[in-house]
């Protein structure tokens, strides 16, 4: 059953481009409103330009009761105005949205908090906004206070609050006043780590009881781990919308270009420092002249040159695969060895059958005496894996990170059970 309906909708803004000339004393305001007279008689308007921005644009979708969804999008993309729509905070230009629920929301540090008021009363204050009864938020109480660990400053007006408290206590609210919908944008950022795990945990806990979740975050691990499904804006225009992993991976690939290669014929240009320069990063898949398409079957060699400069170095590689979203999948490094000065080659293999299918990001570090980082070459190569047979894809998403080929077998047990 749909909660959340929305049809067409349109957000436009007027950027208003005022010229100011800081006028300070009487007599430079009655000059720039006499030139701003004539500039308007003469049909001009050298102090006032106006132009319209359209922050969402025609922009339709449907969110079923129970789902959690992320939002994903560059800044600007329109992800934080539409949540102001959805709370109520500003109406749109066109179109309609229809909510069947009632909404919780935290879009920014102090949203709905009255900052001469205590923590106290603005929990009360939250909650009478909500439409909660009295006792609804007694029941609710305690259990908000001991989330945001503001019990100390709870008789404390929140003008005096620092924005990690602000942030701790609005979520609080938000969270546990049992809302139908529950809107969630980038704010959590403001947290420590702590906290933001302890949000996460609370969202899934949420939507697990079938309430409705949007979330807005840049931290893409963390849309990936709590939705379900996700819509990726640009521009204002709602451009896909669908399974969170392959909305994840699109608008990534958005972002990221596959780079298979990289190559400095010249050491004075390469990059590097006066120990070590990079000669060239490259994949190639062995078996596979096509690399536009490497499976995931396909064993895979990274190949790595520096120019050493220093004669006698203790040297080492370091190499770091990580999924496109940041998380690292492994770091494996070389044998320490004594290298004179030219050309070092690495050579990294992995095996067929090991990566999963999805985007992946390579970075190698050149290592001296086996803990002075020489150089670091981060994001140096990235590369797309993929299960193709016979010119088709996608045979579904396999969880996981890696799918290896392991010793796992199945047998029928010579034990005969009975009837």
């Amino acid at each position: 059953m749909a909660v959340i309906v929305a049809e067409n909708i349109s957000k436009k803004y007027i950027i208003d481009h005022q010229q100011k000339r800081g006028a300070t004393n009487l007599k430079d305001i009655v000059s720039e409103k006499i030139d701003k007279l004539f500039s308007s008689k003469n049909g001009t308007n050298t102090f006032a330009e106006k132009e319209e921005f359209w922050a969402l644009r025609d922009v339709n979708f449907s969110i079923d009761k129970g789902d959690r969804i992320g939002i994903v999008g560059h800044n600007g993309a329109g992800k934080s105005t539409l949540l102001k729509i959805l709370s109520r905070i500003t109406e749109p230009t066109t179109g309609e949205i229809r909510i069947d629920g009632r909404i919780a929301s935290l879009l920014e540090v102090g949203t709905g908090f009255h900052p001469e008021l205590t923590g106290r009363e603005n929990i009360f204050l939250n909650g009478a906004i909500l439409g909660m009864a009295k006792s609804e938020i007694k029941h609710s109480f305690d259990a908000i206070v001991d989330f945001a660990g503001v019990e100390k400053f709870l008789d404390t007006p929140v003008k005096r609050y620092s924005s990690g408290m602000y942030v701790r206590l609005g979520f609080a609210i938000a969270a546990h006043l049992n809302p139908e919908i529950l809107i969630v944008d980038e704010v959590l950022a403001v947290g420590d780590t702590e906290f933001q795990k302890k949000c996460l945990g609370k969202m899934r806990d949420v939507s697990e009881s079938g309430r409705t979740l949007l979330f807005v975050s840049h931290n893409l691990t963390a849309i990936q781990a709590l939705c379900n499904k996700s819509f990726y804006f640009e521009r204002g225009n709602l451009i896909d919308q669908g399974e969170t992993s392959q909305i994840v991976t699109k608008y990534l690939s958005k972002v990221s270009h596959k780079s298979l290669e990289k190559h400095w014929e010249n050491m004075d240009d390469a990059p590097g420092n006066d120990q070590v320069r990079i000669k060239s990063f490259k994949l190639f898949p062995e078996y596979q002249d096509n690399l536009s398409h490497i499976d995931v079957r396909t064993p895979i060699n990274f190949q790595f040159e520096f120019w050493n400069m220093e004669e006698g170095a203790n040297l080492n590689l370091s190499m770091h695969l990580y999924t496109f979203t940041g998380e690292c999948i492994f770091n494996v490094g070389t044998q320490s060895g004594t290298f004179g000065r030219g050309i070092v080659t690495g050579v990294c293999e992995i095996p067929g059958n090991f990566l999963n299918d999805g985007s992946y990001v390579v970075s190698m570090m050149i290592v001296k005496d086996t803990s002075t980082v020489l150089y670091n070459m981060e994001e140096a190569l990235v590369f797309d894996i993929e299960d193709y047979r016979e010119n088709v894809t996608w045979y579904g998403k396999w969880p996981g990170y890696i799918r290896p080929q392991l010793n796992f077998s199945i047998r029928q047990s010579e034990h005969v059970v009975n009837d």
